[in-house]
């Protein structure tokens, strides 16, 4: 089976991540980067091999089912992300040192910051009822806070010399795509 783990953009590997894997369960993490020397195809051939990542959605299914986890794969240049989901697994026990909750850790990379949370609470339905909370768990895309810091620190120097418009189109081009947590 030809399992694709290469993405070819970071706006790419964020999507991949927040929409496919963190969604799912894929709340356990490691992550690494790839030698320079070293070629980065071998070593996803031999990560794949090494925990059985390839597999089709049935097999994932008939895993799930037996109490076992799954695992996935995905890289960006030389980094890459192991993520692999509640269950039992030789990860686990090769990975212990390194293996972080994304619920608790939040996965950094290339100034975003990815997290699961509990959401905060549903949209109301009529005018007079109450707020309902939400129990479920939601991915949060959120710009790092080192990077919001820097942000933050260039917009508070430039905002008494710069006319409103200009300031608008500054806030429009930040390298970021515009998810909620981001917009707000």
């Amino acid at each position: 089976m030809n399992y694709r783990c290469e993405a070819t953009s970071l706006e790419g590997f964020v999507q991949i991540l927040a929409s496919n894997y963190l969604p799912h369960g894929y709340w356990f993490y490691v992550t690494g980067h790839v030698r320079t020397g070293k070629d980065p195809a071998a070593v996803d051939r031999k990560l794949i091999a090494k925990y059985d990542i390839a597999l089709s959605r049935q097999q994932r299914a008939r895993r799930k089912k037996a109490g076992w986890a799954n695992l996935q794969y995905a890289r960006i240049g030389p980094f890459f992300v192991l993520l692999a989901t509640h269950g039992k697994h030789r990860f686990f026990a090769d990975e212990a040192a390194n293996v972080r909750d994304i619920r608790k850790y939040p996965l950094q990379i290339g100034g975003y910051s990815l997290t699961v949370r509990r959401g905060n609470f549903l949209k109301k339905t009529a005018g007079g009822c109450r707020a309902v909370p939400d129990r479920r768990y939601r991915v949060r895309v959120q710009i790092g806070r080192e990077k919001y810091r820097e942000l933050t620190a260039h917009f508070l120097d430039i905002a008494t010399h710069r006319r409103a418009d200009a300031l608008a189109r500054e806030f429009w081009n930040v390298p970021f795509e515009p998810y909620a947590p981001i917009r707000k």
